[in-house]
């Protein structure tokens, strides 16, 4: 561990600052549809800052900076690159779809929010102080709320946004309130200093524990797990799809990062409460998520609700990380969670690539009829999606099936009370979503065509959908490389 006050662990964030206000000034001049400039810049930006992160990451070290406000560290460093390379995907992706309705018409908002969400997310992503990780919080969610409205003439995004709003500032003010109750029952804002006042005993116990239940509630929302899963359906099918992916994608592993800066940096000590929380919101997500998820006849909203039963999972990793105040399966555990955010949020990419590639002007194709026959229309665009359905639903040799045994053989090798019990109800409800997400492949392949409307993409987009959905056959055949990765990562983080 490395105590530093210079800025030079903070370069790739002081960067992307520059950069995304530099582009948005560029921006103002650029007059093209597509706004090509600004693409290129984003993209540009978004290449190096990722290069940047991955070269920090492969060091190894974990720097403080600011006065120990500031952590980067391994683990800090692989998420920022994953998210980075997450939005810079996202943008490709979304660049013809934000053009055809009119979202690029009076400037190119939604490359440099996504900038700015991203640079939201790195705050999140690195803060070991309360108030920094709360001030990522909120410059992630204030971009995410005006993406979510960014086309004013439609009824629908204009709701979306409302909800959002609404439910966004109850789950922040969650945050904030836990926080604070934090600070006020350990005199101290930084995670290391709220570790050793717990250690220590210097505490007020139930101002503490209140606290703690007020911030699982807003690491919930982030998450968007049951009973704070209200917003995800109704976002998710009433953004943009370009949003809808932003929000659902890089955010999820800030998420991940911000849950393990505050509960295992700042709360270990406190594990057996908030595992026990982290316990009844991952068991009634993989319910409620994947019984509604079989209802819906929406794509979109049947990915939101299979997002909250994907989540049940990461949170299963995150609570069989101790065990009768034993840290043994700590890094195990962790390790397996940290996959499967980023192995969820790989295809998750490819599944939205999707959709945005048979949206076409006027035309949205998100609801699981629109994809009837669409094999004989598009045998690529139907085997890249078929591909990330078998992926979610966890049949093997794909990404997603690795992903879920990692969770369960980390919970069941924790010896936790009712492991065995908890790891059957999660394989059952995995069947229950199998039924809806090999239902879109029933449709795909064998109902008629209800349209004749060709499916094109440039070559920019197939290039990426083919190496997104090429990855995931290749990280589940070898997911030994990226494991590897993540326990690593884990354990520098953990040992300091």
């Amino acid at each position: 561990m490395i105590e530093q006050f210079n800025l030079a662990p903070l370069y790739p964030e002081i960067f992307l600052l520059v950069m995304a206000i530099l582009i948005s000034l560029i921006d103002l001049g650029d007059r093209s549809p597509l706004r090509t400039r600004t693409h290129v810049l984003s993209l540009l930006t978004l290449l190096v800052v990722a290069a940047f992160q991955a070269m920090q990451a492969m060091g190894g070290e974990t720097i403080y900076s600011f006065g120990s406000m500031v952590v980067t560290d391994p683990m800090g460093s692989w998420l920022k690159c994953f998210a980075t390379l997450t939005v810079a995907v996202t943008l490709i992706y979304g660049r013809t779809y934000s053009a055809d309705r009119d979202m690029l018409k009076l400037g190119g908002e939604v490359f440099v929010l996504g900038l700015f969400s991203l640079l939201g997310m790195y705050v999140m992503i690195s803060g070991s102080n309360l108030l920094v990780l709360y001030l990522g919080v909120e410059l992630v969610t204030l971009s995410s709320y005006a993406l979510v409205a960014l086309r004013r003439d439609s009824v629908t995004a204009s709701e979306a946004a409302m909800k959002y709003f609404v439910l966004g500032a109850l789950g922040s003010g969650f945050l904030l309130y836990g926080m604070s109750l934090i600070y006020g029952a350990t005199g101290a804002l930084d995670l290391a200093s709220i570790f050793m006042a717990i250690g220590a005993g210097k505490i007020n116990h139930q101002v503490l524990m209140l606290g703690l239940v007020f911030v699982v509630a807003g690491i919930g929302f982030k998450f968007g797990v049951v009973p704070f899963h209200m917003w995800v359906p109704d976002v998710y099918q009433g953004a943009p799809t370009v949003v809808t992916l932003m929000i659902g994608g890089a955010q999820k592993l800030a998420a991940f990062a911000m849950t393990m800066r505050l509960l295992i940096d700042g709360l270990m000590p406190l594990a057996i409460d908030w595992q026990q929380m982290l316990l009844v919101m991952s068991v009634a997500s993989l319910f409620i998520g994947n019984l509604l998820g079989i209802m819906q006849t929406n794509f979109k909203r049947m990915l939101a609700f299979s997002t909250i039963g994907q989540m049940g999972f990461v949170l299963i990793g995150l609570m069989s990380g101790v065990v009768n105040g034993q840290t043994f399966a700590a890094a195990n555990a962790y390790s397996s969670a940290m996959f499967y955010v980023i192995t969820y949020v790989l295809t998750t990419l490819a599944t939205f690539g999707v959709i945005l590639v048979l949206a076409r002007e006027g035309f949205e194709s998100e609801e699981i009829a629109d994809f009837a026959g669409l094999n004989q229309r598009s045998p690529f665009t139907a085997a890249v999606l078929a591909v990330c359905m078998f992926s979610l639903a966890g049949i093997p040799p794909l990404v997603g099936f690795s992903a879920k045994l990692s969770v369960l053989q980390a919970l069941i090798t924790s010896d936790q009370p009712g492991a065995i019990g908890l790891a059957v109800f999660a394989v059952i409800m995995s069947l229950f979503a199998a039924f809806y997400y090999l239902r879109v492949v029933k449709v795909m392949y064998f109902d008629a065509p209800i349209t004749a409307s060709e499916v094109s993409a440039s070559g920019e987009v197939r290039t990426v959908l083919v190496l997104n959905a090429g990855l995931l056959f290749a990280v589940g055949l070898l997911p030994g490389g990226l494991m590897n990765l993540c326990a690593q990562a884990i354990v520098t983080s953990l040992g300091t």
